[in-house]
């Protein structure tokens, strides 16, 4: 069995019920964000007073997105055909698999979320497509998501893997230890292994940070953290260059700042 599989004390308090449409879940609000249709109020609320703080949040969660397809785009072109995605969300176009596999046709993709309704779209979504699979798993179990791909023989882990942390990371809080179940991906995997992490930056505005905090003890209680932290979770991996930094400086030059601050970086595993 593999290492990390002991459940977190915190984990009852802040599992999601996607059916309750007075919980709030970070996966509908990203979604709304995203111009989805699977939210309720409660997500919208929360999502207007984010836009109210920072009306260019729309814009950053598109380039949060960008930069999860152009980690896939990098790893699919070094000729990794491995993808897991762990914190995958409802899905949306284009999604981890459509974006390797114009790339590397035969790309194998793992999606992994916590909360059971975001596995059911993704179910409905990979219907078709062999070699993507859906798995209902906690990334604060790590070893419970890694032996399930193995049992399943989902994934070889022999062979280089990618994996996307994309926008999960700052759901885990600090007595939860990220940087623990990163590493617990990073053993797993071989050498040639990309990680891909978009994190939320303690450097972006006050009045923002104050909107977050109204998510604590919810299932979108966020932990945004410093450029050093962010950087410690890619520890045995070699960074790319520009290194930890917002997003869309690894989109474009052009781009503008935001008051939301959503770190993104990319390594590999030597």
């Amino acid at each position: 069995m593999a290492e990390g599989t002991e459940r977190p004390a915190s984990e009852l308090r802040r599992k999601p019920d996607s059916l309750d449409p007075n919980e709030l879940s970070s996966a509908r609000v990203y979604d709304y964000l995203l111009g989805g249709k699977d939210n309720y109020e409660t997500d919208r609320k929360l999502a207007g007073r984010m836009l109210a703080e920072v009306p260019e949040l729309g814009a950053l969660v598109l380039f949060t997105r960008g930069f999860l397809i152009k980690a896939v785009q990098l790893a699919a072109e070094a000729g990794i055909r491995q993808f897991l995605d762990l914190g995958s969300g409802i899905p949306i176009s284009p999604s981890v698999h459509e974006a390797a596999r114009e790339i590397q046709p035969t790309a194998q993709v793992v999606y992994v979320d916590y909360d059971p309704v975001v596995v059911t779209h993704c179910d409905a979504l990979l219907a078709g497509p062999p070699g993507t699979t859906a798995l209902l798993g906690d990334i604060r179990c790590p070893g419970d998501i890694l032996d399930e791909i193995a049992e399943r023989d989902l994934l070889d882990f022999d062979e280089p893997v990618a994996l996307l942390f994309s926008g999960v990371l700052h759901y885990v809080m600090d007595d939860e230890r990220p940087a623990e179940v990163v590493a617990a991906f990073r053993d797993r995997v071989a050498s040639g292994s990309y990680l891909a992490i978009s994190h939320g930056s303690s450097d972006s505005s006050p009045e923002i940070l104050q909107v977050l905090a109204g998510t604590a003890n919810t299932s979108a209680q966020v932990a945004f953290r410093s450029t050093a932290e962010t950087e410690s979770y890619l520890a045995g991996f070699e960074l790319f260059e520009p290194g930890v930094v917002p997003v869309q400086q690894w989109l474009r030059p052009d781009l503008p700042e935001t008051g939301m601050v959503i770190l993104g970086a990319i390594g590999r595993k030597p």
